[in-house]
């Protein structure tokens, strides 16, 4: 889908310079045929000028739009390689020191544990990347049924908490009146799981999440996760659900991720006929991101 799309927009381009290079050549005979209509060809030299200046500003805005997709695809290969290696490379350390030499029973469930750890990191990475494939995907369509928020909500803390090892106070549900909705319940719980691990992720080394549940206009049922980690500047609020985009920051190179997971909540979001954003007083003062889905009638 991405390259169809960047092959659309580079055949544009091309059009473009080719219907400039025409129209300058009309003006060029123009100019040639009505030289002696001084006033003409003023007016025809003042059009060219705007032609000439308006495809050269378009032709850069491309080029600058195509650089940042570059950067962006290529800092998303890089994360991508770093998420798959990373573990591979643990599970393959701790597997070869099993089989050259005698390890304890206590040190080899130790050893166990990683490598399961490490093996979900990985499936998690592959699970996401082709999640993102299948968004991708208009013809998909969603597997429906009747969802207790709250219900999938407890089970995606769960979840966390076992993934990050952290302890049930750094992740708290406060869950407003109980409400179901008609969703695709293993795409909701991706989106909520995303949430749940970006606020996890940025909240530095002391987590403190909050997960919570209202209803809206009793139409729709919004869940707010919030943190208390660096904040986002206003300028970022609306970029951070775009593919691959990552806020830049101190945090950004130690941050574990592939730039993924925002636009997948807003993907999931959009196609249950909801909506995703973003809120943050700025940097230092937190972050909550909102998932806002219609409530089953």
């Amino acid at each position: 889908m991405v390259v169809a799309g960047r092959r659309k927009s580079i055949a544009f381009f091309i059009a473009l310079g080719i219907g400039l290079i025409g129209v300058t050549v009309l003006l060029y005979v123009g100019w040639g045929l009505l030289n002696w209509h001084h006033g003409i060809l003023l007016v025809l030299g003042v059009l060219l000028l705007l032609v000439i200046v308006s495809g050269v500003g378009l032709n850069t805005a491309f080029l600058v739009r195509e650089i940042r997709r570059n950067e962006q695809h290529d800092a998303f290969i890089n994360a991508v390689t770093h998420e798959l290696k990373t573990p591979v490379a643990s599970i393959r350390l701790y597997l070869e020191t099993l089989q050259t030499r005698p390890v304890d029973e206590s040190k080899r469930k130790e050893f166990y544990r990683i490598m399961l750890d490490d093996s979900d990191r990985l499936l998690a990475t592959i699970e996401q990347v082709l999640r993102t494939g299948r968004m991708g995907a208009v013809s998909r369509k969603l597997n429906l049924s009747r969802i207790e928020i709250a219900g999938l909500i407890e089970e995606c803390l769960t979840r966390a908490r076992a993934l990050h090892s952290l302890p049930a106070e750094s992740l708290k549900f406060r869950p407003g009146p109980p409400v179901a909705i008609l969703g695709d319940a293993d795409e909701v719980r991706a989106a909520i799981s995303n949430l749940i691990d970006n606020a996890v992720k940025y909240s530095g080394s002391e987590v403190n999440v909050t997960v919570e549940t209202a209803r809206v206009d009793g139409k729709f049922v919004t869940v707010r996760v919030k943190d208390e980690g660096p904040g986002i500047p206003k300028t970022e609020l609306k970029r951070v659900f775009k593919r691959f985009h990552r806020v830049p920051g101190p945090l950004a190179s130690r941050v574990k991720g592939t730039g993924l997971g925002l636009y997948i909540v807003r993907s999931v979001a959009k196609r249950h006929g909801g909506r995703a954003w973003a809120d943050s007083e700025g940097p230092g003062r937190g972050s909550t991101f909102v998932l806002q889905l219609p409530i089953a009638q």
